[in-house]
């Protein structure tokens, strides 16, 4: 198939696309009765009003892990909360008004003067109404940070208006909604075309645009306590379910299978969301309007058919059916979700954790293959990182939040430019990773500029989880972070540089009893994880990729310190093995430099018997800083105009150890690992005679692969004998 036109590349044209089709309303029957119980239904009462209840919806019998509220944990000195406090001055600066204008023009009522933010939202734009969702959740998360009045105010005032867009709508609307419960910035018609399989960019994805502003609602009210946005969230629902639920399930199925007009977000999750806090049948029967079915079918089977597809389009479902898992029990949902994160995490993640290529899922293992200035749309890592953690959620797996810590750490911190701004979220839309490319930041209106919003205000949603019945703490991610835990009576505080390297430190500031105290133990940590309680070291075993357990009575005062070294290692690209990134510990560096054409960097030559990179990376005098080759590596989350390489080209075309160059040239094998590749795996090695015999094993079984002839087999071996390497 041929690629079509990015959003970005159609944000002129599609802003003066608005579609104008006379409303034509039905009068749909409903996939449920309306008031009928149905599986996982919460013990709220089934009637027309929502739930009055100003919490998260209850946790699913299928978790074993649950998360904490987000005012439960707040953030210390460091990198992350420098980067939340910029987007903090944003959400308190900008004016709720020009979030509003958009939808108070299109329900007749006075715009009060303002402009609406630009981009994609235009007062014609045809994704107008989607940030000012965005914004919903930004505010609410901060209000929920915070605690600033202020904040709350602009949220209360913010849904009060949308209250007033959605009454005036039903009342007065030209023409009138099919249902009072409609609320958008534009009219219904975008969602009528779409039943009739109208394309993009005559429409633009309306009920991705209708998911965002349910979504924020359902956080001012579950984040911020704001009764009335659920009671209007919920009028949405019943909305929804009245366009939907009549639809036969072809007509829906094809309707979400076309490109980005059939895109809808979350709604799936949403609608499930929104079920577990009302209680009406008919939200989560809407839910299951959702289901994109030829996807969600062969994922369940673990076909993997999502090259060419819209990554964005199709990540933040999956999410939607694990919640649908949660409330149905239908393992169909539990298993897609499953097998779509190790399609995507592994065979399509660039070294930063993000996905995509212009905005859509490449061929398996594609990686150098697709670099270029158009990787890693910053809304795939949001969605894929909201994946990781509902899957944690289910199967406290570590390797879930290996990816995480990749993707917060390397994507996601990374996307908001360093510098203050409160009139743009200064966030980016794509991640070049091809070379000499240069981040792009402001995005306001666009995508990633609403998913950009919330990123940066929730960094402490996944450092600590908890066991459902409360007694284990897991620490998922050791940033700078306390968590008060009421039920347990616990007070945390976690001291910590990261990203940088250095020791962390948990202290019990209060409470105490019994509980396990689950510390991660990262992939990365191969030069040793080590871990003391109140100055006594712990001699349990920490295996990389694992949770390491210390189980006691804790007591007010006790520290827990963990340090785990960072090592420099490279990650080779899947598809060429020459083509690589290099990190310290879980931190992307990258090389300065604005050539376009990919660096070359050979670095065995310099290594000692140690086998380090350190040999031939060395500390540029900045934490964090290195050099090699003449150029600069910096840590990748630092957010400038900088132009950088993220891949290098690997090239070690001869054995060489030291000052002796066997002349023989560096051969592969059938991995694609080269001989140098294959021996300084097995370093560190304990001396020259160690690492003799270890040379003249290989270049033996070279020799018997046919990778060596007789004579290159004892060249090489004497050039290790003549090789004078260090410790």
């Amino acid at each position: 198939m041929s690629q079509p036109p990015t959003r970005r590349r159609l944000l002129s044209l599609a802003a003066g696309a608005a579609a104008a089709a006379p409303l034509v309303s039905a009068a749909p029957t409903a996939h449920a009765a309306v008031g009928q119980a149905l599986p996982g239904t919460p013990a709220q009462a089934l009637s027309g009003a929502p739930a009055q209840a100003a919490a998260a919806p209850p946790v699913p019998s299928a978790w074993s892990v649950r998360p904490f509220p987000l005012d439960q944990v707040t953030l210390g000195n460091g990198v992350f909360r420098a980067k939340r406090d910029l987007m903090l001055d944003y959400a308190r600066s900008y004016p709720a008004d020009r979030i509003l204008a958009v939808f108070r023009a299109n329900a007749g009522l006075d715009t009060r003067g303002a402009r609406p933010p630009g981009g994609w939202e235009t007062s014609d734009g045809n994704l107008r109404g989607h940030f000012g969702g965005h914004f919903l959740t930004l505010v609410a998360q901060a209000y929920a940070d915070t605690r600033e009045a202020a904040l709350k105010s602009k949220l209360d005032y913010l849904v009060g208006a949308l209250g007033e867009c959605q009454k005036a709508l039903a009342e007065n609307g030209s023409p009138r909604p099919s249902h009072p419960g409609f609320l958008a910035a534009y009219p219904e018609t975008q969602f009528i075309l779409l039943e009739s399989y109208t394309t993009y960019p005559t429409i633009w994805a309306p009920y991705y645009t209708c998911h965002k502003i349910m979504r924020g609602l359902l956080d001012a009210h579950t984040l911020a306590g704001n009764e009335q946005a659920l009671t209007i969230a919920s009028k949405m629902g019943d909305w929804v379910h009245s366009r939907l639920g009549g639809l036969p399930k072809a007509q829906l199925e094809r309707m979400w299978s076309i490109y980005i007009a059939g895109e809808y977000g979350g709604m799936n999750e949403v609608m499930t969301d929104l079920y577990a806090l009302t209680g009406r049948a008919e939200h989560l029967a809407a839910a299951r309007c959702f289901d994109n079915t030829a996807l969600l079918d062969a994922c369940a089977d673990d076909r993997d058919i999502l090259d060419g597809r819209h990554a964005n389009q199709h990540i933040p479902q999956f999410t939607g059916y694990l919640r649908l898992f949660d409330h149905t029990g239908d393992a169909t949902y539990a298993a897609a979700a499953r097998n779509f994160w190790d399609m995507v995490v592994g065979p399509r993640t660039y070294s930063l954790g993000g996905t995509g290529q212009g905005e859509m899922f490449r061929a398996r293992n594609a990686i150098a293959a697709t670099l270029n200035d158009k990787n890693a749309e910053t809304c795939a890592t949001y969605n894929m990182l909201k994946l990781t953690r509902q899957l944690f959620f289910h199967e406290p797996d570590p390797a879930y939040m290996d990816y995480y810590e990749r993707g917060l750490t390397n994507h996601i911190l990374a996307s908001r430019r360093d510098a203050r701004s409160t009139t743009s979220p200064e966030v980016t839309y794509f991640v070049g990773m091809g070379p000499g490319v240069v981040r792009e930041y402001d995005n306001t209106g666009t995508c990633c500029g609403g998913t950009g919003m919330e990123n940066h205000t929730k960094y402490q949603d996944s450092v600590y989880f908890r066991s459902t019945d409360g007694s284990a703490l897991y620490v998922n991610l050791y940033l700078a972070s306390t968590l008060r835990w009421p039920e347990r009576g616990f007070v945390v505080e976690q001291t910590s540089t990261y990203p940088s390297e250095g020791v962390r430190t948990l202290t019990f500031r209060e409470g105490g009893g019994r509980l396990d105290l689950k510390l991660r133990v990262p992939s990365w940590a191969t030069g040793g994880f080590t871990v003391t309680v109140n100055g006594v070291r712990q001699r349990a075993e920490a295996e990389p990729g694992s949770y390491l357990t210390l189980s006691r009575n804790w007591r007010r005062g006790d520290r827990v310190q963990v340090s785990a070294p960072y090592r420099l290692r490279i990650e080779r690209a899947l598809d060429d093995p020459t083509v690589q990134s290099v990190f310290h510990g879980p931190v992307l560096l990258v090389a300065q430099s604005p050539e376009q054409t990919f660096r070359t960097f050979s670095f065995y030559k310099d290594f000692t018997l140690r086998g380090d990179l350190a040999a031939a990376i060395r500390p540029e005098g900045r934490p964090m800083y290195f050099t090699t080759h003449g150029l600069t590596l910096a840590p990748f989350y630092v957010a400038d105009d900088t132009r950088y390489h993220a891949y290098f080209r690997r090239s070690e075309p001869v054995v060489v150890f030291g000052r002796a160059d066997s002349g023989v040239p560096n051969r592969a094998g059938g991995d694609g690992l080269t001989f140098l590749d294959t021996l300084w795996q097995q370093a560190p090695f304990a001396n020259s005679g160690a690492f003799v015999q270890a040379v003249r094993a290989l270049a033996d079984r070279w020799l018997s692969e046919g990778l060596f002839t007789r004579a290159e087999r004892d060249r090489v071996v004497a050039a290790a004998l003549e090789a004078d390497l260090r410790r």
